[in-house]
């Protein structure tokens, strides 16, 4: 198999799930909340920031960000189109 380079909107979801996960590990709490208020004060419906306070609540969540962003710069490596 010979990996392709992946394409740029495959980076720029990966870069977002690195610095989402690194926000989500390594801040405190109650910053990373404020953060989602500050947001959700520019539109976001309520359901959205509810579920957000709860992913930032969850730190494997956090770590399961983490391990998505190089795996998916992997798969987009090897998967064409991707």
């Amino acid at each position: 198999m010979k990996p392709n380079a992946p394409r740029m909107v495959t980076v720029i979801v990966a870069v977002v799930l690195l610095l989402a996960g690194l926000a989500l590990a390594f801040l405190p709490g109650g910053q990373v909340e404020d953060l989602i208020r500050a947001i959700a004060d520019l539109g976001l419906p309520s359901g959205i920031e509810n579920d957000l306070l709860r992913l930032a609540a969850d730190r494997l969540a956090a770590w399961g960000l983490l391990a998505a962003a190089p795996l998916l710069l992997v798969a987009g490596s090897l998967l064409k189109g991707l």
